[in-house]
């Protein structure tokens, strides 16, 4: 029961995400869509499970792009531009302390405000102004250069 709860959580949520996102049918998001609703796993790097850093590596590297493997190694990468939050969008990355102790979580931020990250309920999308989140944000980084951008979450992948 609980798998079925879980598929049709995923399921709405990926409605959702379709529509509301503004980098529909980008690579981007064709890259992160069929991810919602893996479960979470702790060291987990495939869609059997995540935890944050292993999905945004993994997303990443669907794309063509390798990334630190640890969130706080993606937070210090000198490859990497810190950005403010006017600045945000799609493939940006956005950095949380979850354990009191520094960067602790990542994930994709993939416009209107919103991100998909591996949670403990697992791979989904969460709005930065929720308020656990909201509390616990440290900052963005800019991974993908403009023409990077472009190419994976802008463009259709029909282009």
């Amino acid at each position: 029961m609980r798998k079925v709860s879980v598929l049709l959580f995923g399921l709405a949520l990926l409605l959702v995400f379709q529509v509301g996102s503004a980098f529909a049918d980008s690579k981007l998001d064709k890259a992160i869509s069929p991810l919602i609703g893996s479960e979470y796993k702790y060291g987990g790097t495939t869609p059997k499970g995540f935890d944050c850093s292993g999905f945004t590596g993994y997303v990443f590297n669907e794309l063509g792009i390798d990334l630190p493997r640890s969130s706080r190694d993606l937070y210090s990468w000198e490859k990497s531009k810190k950005i403010d939050d006017e600045e945000l969008r799609a493939g940006d990355l956005v950095f949380f302390n979850t354990s009191g102790s520094g960067v602790s979580h990542v994930g994709i931020y993939i416009g209107d405000n919103k991100f998909a990250h591996a949670a403990s309920k697992g791979v989904t999308i969460t709005s930065l102004d929720e308020s656990y989140y909201a509390k616990r944000y440290l900052g963005a980084r800019r991974f993908l250069g403009d023409e990077t951008y472009k190419k994976i979450a802008t463009e259709n992948e029909a282009d």
